[in-house]
């Protein structure tokens, strides 16, 4: 067994997209799976290069819409047939077309609060720390560098090894992340 790493992982500096792709893509083929990718703004080549495909998102919405469309029509039956049951002009108890408008704000309101906590949750938000914020020059992510950073946890993972891949992927700068 691999002892544990006293340092985050390795991340490596990028000067255009183009770079930061071909290089996560080589890192995929090279058997890393613990890769990250960090970009100014979004580039699709490189969700794709890093394998960001699949979410489970879209049916925890779906889920939580049909749970608020049960919650919505349950509680209309609840309180017109069974708690307070009132015949007005000779209409059924459960009287289902008066009842679609309210069942659908229901399913409304609770896809969308599943997708607010569900995308929280997903993305492990809130996350006030992370040790990449560690590394020097870092800030210029946001601005106009790009990053790629192979975890430690990566069972590939090799300090020296992982360091001269990623120099012989053409990084301008590679940097221990430390914990």
């Amino acid at each position: 067994m691999k002892p544990a790493s006293p340092i985050y992982g390795l991340m490596a500096e990028f000067r255009n997209p183009g770079d930061v792709v071909a290089a996560a893509q080589r890192a995929r083929e090279a058997g890393y799976r613990r890769v990250d990718g960090y970009s100014p703004y979004p580039i699709e080549e490189l969700s794709e290069a890093l394998h960001f495909h699949k979410s489970p998102l879209p049916a925890m919405v779906l889920t939580g819409g049909i749970v608020g469309l049960l919650a919505g029509l349950g509680l209309e039956y609840w309180s017109s047939v069974i708690e307070y049951p009132l015949n007005i002009g000779g209409r059924p108890l459960f009287s289902w077309p008066a009842f679609i408008v309210p069942a659908f704000e229901t399913t409304i309101l609770f896809a969308a609060g599943t997708a607010v906590l569900g995308m929280l949750a997903l993305n492990g938000l809130p996350e006030p720390y992370h040790p990449v914020f560690n590394v020097p020059g870092f800030a210029l992510a946001t601005r106009d560098k790009f990053f790629l950073c192979i975890e430690a946890s990566d069972p590939r993972f090799d300090r020296l090894g992982t360091r001269r891949f990623l120099e012989e992927l053409g990084a301008i700068e590679v940097t221990e992340v430390e914990h």
